[in-house]
């Protein structure tokens, strides 16, 4: 009963799908001979697996279509991508620093941009500070105001950190002492001055887009080699930790076990020294 009706559910799909090669079925006896019947069956029925001209010029016009889509599509990504807004803060005077945080990978170019509001002189002094994890330091401007840009290299696979201070030198103020902060980090590819690039090395506009995309795909290429080391590095870790836990726990037991088979033995010595067994 149940073969029954999985095929009363599938036979109307499979009549659906069926197309047969010839529109119309002829019997061999409606002709003279079968000469007549193969002239009509080839003129009626060409090969179907012929690309007639009309597909090919479709073909033809949809090919550039599609191209252009995609690079439309690429271009309006990395357009969208590329009006992502500045870091806003406020620093508030002789209160402690205030870092922002973010991971780079070895030898990579990052530009970091803050725009400090403000003057020399208003009583207010902000230090910029930027370094990484492992320790290496990549800047530390004094007294900034206006525009501080500091370009660097890293110098390991770590993150580094970009750091304000606000200290209050002198000056009194009837409401909060603070100065506004805008900071822009650029990393990789986003880090170049792509229009001089295009200027010097005379590139159109199309190959300069695909010039950076090919450098963006390379950093992720690069960032996914790191990760797939470092989870190979943490996979031996745990590896190792499980084998010394293992062997730590069979040297527990065995030590234990010699413990008490040592005890036994002692005190039925002790017992039989004492004539108590």
């Amino acid at each position: 009963m149940g073969f029954a009706v999985l095929s009363r559910e599938i036979e109307p799909q499979i009549s659906v799908g069926i197309h047969l090669p010839f529109p119309h079925i002829h019997d061999y006896d409606d002709y003279d001979d079968y000469d007549d019947y193969e002239n009509h069956s080839t003129k009626s029925n060409p090969d179907p697996i012929a690309t007639s001209p009309k597909q090919s010029t479709a073909m033809a016009v949809l090919l550039p279509q599609l191209q252009r889509t995609l690079l439309l599509l690429c271009s309006t990504i990395f357009f969208l991508s590329s009006l992502t807004s500045a870091l806003k803060l406020d620093l508030e005077a002789n209160k402690p620093q205030r870092c922002i945080r973010n991971f780079v990978a070895k030898d990579t170019l990052v530009v970091v941009t803050a725009t400090v509001g403000g003057s020399r002189g208003d009583g207010m002094t902000v230090n910029m500070h930027v370094k990484d994890a492992v320790g290496n330091e990549y800047g530390r401007p004094r007294d900034v105001a206006g525009e501080q840009r500091i370009l660097f290299t890293s110098h390991d696979n770590s993150a580094f950190d970009v750091c304000f201070e606000n200290l209050l030198t002198g000056g009194k103020y009837t409401g909060p002492a603070l100065r506004h902060v805008e900071l822009d980090i650029d990393i990789g590819a986003d880090a170049k001055d792509w229009s001089a690039i295009q200027a010097t090395e005379k590139l159109k506009p199309v190959e300069t887009e695909l010039r950076r995309i090919e450098e963006l795909v390379q950093e992720i290429v690069r960032e996914m080699d790191y990760l797939r080391s470092r989870e190979q590095k943490l996979r031996d870790t745990n590896e190792s930790t499980n084998t010394r836990v293992k062997w730590f726990g069979f040297g527990t037991t065995s030590l234990l076990v010699g413990l008490w088979v040592w005890q036994i033995l002692y005190l039925r010595a002790y017992f039989r020294s004492k004539h108590l067994i």
